[in-house]
């Protein structure tokens, strides 16, 4: 299991395989943070499953035609 915590909290990393830490910030601006990690570890974990980053499935094609 991997988790995502601020920086300083030692709790998390009793009870999961992997943790990845964010800087200790306002609690408002913890979920900016948080994307770019969750955004990179999406990012690796395709890579590894070996999925095509460049046309994901199920993705609809939407056009509007004036």
């Amino acid at each position: 299991m991997i988790a995502l915590a601020m920086e300083g909290i030692k709790e998390v990393e009793k009870v999961v395989d992997h943790v990845m830490h964010i800087p200790t910030t306002h609690p408002v601006l913890a979920p900016i943070l948080s994307v770019v990690p969750l955004q990179l570890l999406a990012y690796r974990m395709a890579v590894a499953r070996g999925s095509d980053l460049d046309q994901p499935r199920n993705l609809a094609k939407s056009v509007t035609v004036e």
